[in-house]
């Protein structure tokens, strides 16, 4: 899925995390390590990269690398 790649680039790129740790199962607390700040600047550099609009609401629904392809999809 090619939205997958960006994702996980941008992923990469906000969190400084491993790409290798990047998956549709991985959970972006648990797995590569970000904090409730880094949440956010993840949500503001997906914004960038997407031209899309995160809610609040959505943003506390993002719990997987997955739930953010799909959310990015659905825009």
């Amino acid at each position: 899925m090619e939205n997958f790649n960006e994702v996980r680039d941008v992923i990469v790129s906000a969190l400084g995390c491993d790409e290798a740790l990047v998956t549709e199962e991985a959970l972006i607390k648990d797995d590569l390590g970000a904090d409730s700040l880094a949440v956010v600047e993840l949500v503001m550099a997906l914004e960038d990269a997407f031209g899309i609009s995160i809610s609040e609401e959505k943003m506390k629904e993002i719990q997987t690398v997955g739930d953010i392809v799909a959310l990015v999809a659905s825009k």
